[in-house]
């Protein structure tokens, strides 16, 4: 199953942080810094980028 989907459905709190961690096969503490991760990666994809011409 794919990691975002997982986390995703975690946010939208249809599955508690315990099932996201048992689902991507991690302890509940590594899942956070997941998370930060994921966070980051979506800020840095909403981020306007400049129109060069």
């Amino acid at each position: 199953m794919d990691k975002r989907k997982v986390i995703t459905a975690y946010r939208r709190g249809f599955i508690t942080m315990q099932e996201c961690a048992q689902i991507l096969g991690i302890d509940s503490p590594k899942i956070l810094g997941m998370m930060n991760e994921t966070d980051a990666k979506d800020k840095r994809a909403l981020k306007q980028q400049p129109v060069s011409g």
